[in-house]
C-alpha cells in the first residue's frame, strides 16, 4: 500500500471512529417550578435540548396544578376531564402508593396544602381545629377513580395535588425517552429528585450523589451522606428547611401534612431518602414516610422490601440514622 492510500485509509478510520464516540451532554434549567440537571452520553449530533422542554410542557400541562388550565387543574375546578398518559399514570402509580402506606400518601391532600398556604391557592394560613375537621372530609384518595376514560369523585369539595411525587415522574419520563434513544450512561435530576444508569464515563466510575444533612442551619448544604446509582432511582424528602411560622401563635408548622389527622406536624424523621426502581414510586414513598414517622416508616419498608435511609431525632434529640441493608454497599457516610 503506498503512502496516499494509507493516508486516505487513516483519515476514513478517524471519521469514522470519531463520529462514533460519544461525548457528555450537560442540561440544565428551569422547569416544573424547579431546576432541572441531566447529563448523557450520547453521539454529537444527538443533542434532546429540544424534545426534553416539549416533554416538560407536556407534563405541565397535565399534571401542574400551577398551571391553570392543565387537566389537573380543569378537574379541580369541577370540569370534565378526559386524562392523558401523564394523569392516567402517576394517577396509578399513587394509588398503589396510596394503599401501600394506609393512606400516608394522598394526592387528595391538596386542598389542606392550599389551606396552609403552601399550595398555589395560598387561602389560609392560620388553620383552626374546626377548619382541619372540616377539610379533612374531602381528603381520601380512595374517593378518586379512573372510569371509561375519566376522572372522577363523588366529593363536594376536593383538590387533587400530584406535586408530592410530580418531579419524580418526570424524572422517569425523562430517563425512559433516554433509554429508548439508545443512551445507556446518563442521570436525570429535577428539583433533587434523580434517577441514573450506567457510568460516568469522563470520571471512569459511577455516578455518586449526595444526602444533605438535616439541619435547619445547614446553609453550606452540607452533606451527610453519598450513594452510587447504578439503573436506579433516588428521592430524597425533608422538613427541616420547608416550614412557616403561625401568625397567631408563633410556632412551626411544616410543609409535610399529615393527611389522616390533616395537621402539618414534624415527625421525628426528619430526612427519608429512598432507592427503587423508578423515581415515582421513591418519591411517593419518601413523602409519606415523612407523615407517619419512624416506627410506622420502619414497618412499611419491612412489609415492602423498601430500600431506604432515615435520618431521624431519637429520645434524647441526638440525630440517628436508619439504613435499610441493602444499601451497604452504594451508601458511605461523611
Amino acid at each position: 500500500m503506498n503512502f496516499t492510500n494509507y493516508l486516505s485509509l487513516l483519515i476514513v478510520v478517524l471519521l469514522f471512529t470519531s463520529c462514533d464516540n460519544e461525548i457528555m451532554f450537560e442540561v440544565d434549567g428551569n422547569a416544573l417550578g424547579t431546576t432541572y440537571n441531566i447529563n448523557y452520553y450520547a453521539k454529537a449530533k444527538q443533542n434532546f435540548k429540544p424534545k426534553f422542554d416539549s416533554i416538560f410542557d407536556a407534563i405541565n400541562s397535565s399534571i401542574s396544578t400551577y398551571q391553570k388550565d392543565s387537566d389537573i387543574s380543569r378537574f379541580n375546578q369541577g370540569l370534565e376531564v378526559e386524562p392523558d398518559t401523564h394523569l392516567k399514570s402517576i394517577f396509578e402509580y399513587s394509588k398503589d402508593i396510596y394503599n401501600k402506606t394506609n393512606g400516608y400518601f394522598d394526592p387528595s391532600v391538596g386542598i389542606l396544602v392550599n389551606a396552609y398556604g403552601f399550595g398555589p391557592e395560598n387561602s389560609e394560613k392560620n388553620m383552626s381545629e374546626e377548619t382541619v375537621d372540616s377539610l379533612i372530609n374531602y381528603v381520601g384518595f380512595n374517593n378518586f377513580k379512573l372510569q371509561h376514560s375519566k376522572l372522577t369523585t363523588d366529593l363536594k369539595h376536593y383538590y387533587l395535588d400530584f406535586n408530592a411525587n410530580g418531579k419524580g415522574y418526570a424524572v422517569d419520563v425523562i430517563a425512559d425517552f433516554l433509554k429508548e434513544n439508545g443512551i445507556t450512561n446518563f442521570f436525570v435530576e429535577i428539583g433533587g429528585e434523580i434517577a441514573a444508569s450506567g457510568y460516568n464515563l469522563s470520571k471512569d466510575q459511577p455516578w455518586t450523589f449526595g444526602i444533605e444533612q438535616p439541619e435547619e442551619d445547614n446553609k453550606e448544604r452540607d452533606l451527610s451522606y453519598a450513594i452510587i446509582l447504578n439503573d436506579k432511582a433516588l428521592a430524597t424528602s425533608g422538613n427541616y428547611r420547608k416550614f412557616r411560622i403561625d401568625e397567631a401563635t408563633g410556632l412551626k408548622f411544616v410543609h409535610t401534612i399529615n393527611p389522616l389527622t390533616g395537621v402539618a406536624e414534624r415527625s421525628n424523621v426528619l430526612s427519608a431518602s429512598v432507592v427503587s426502581e423508578n423515581c415515582t414510586t421513591a418519591d411517593a414513598y419518601a413523602t409519606a414516610f415523612m407523615a407517619m414517622g419512624l416506627d410506622k416508616a420502619k414497618s412499611i419498608i419491612k412489609k415492602e422490601n423498601i430500600s431506604a435511609l432515615l435520618i431521624y431525632a431519637d429520645a434524647n434529640n441526638e440525630i440517628k440514622s436508619y439504613i435499610t441493608e441493602d444499601l451497604d454497599d452504594i451508601i458511605t457516610e461523611f
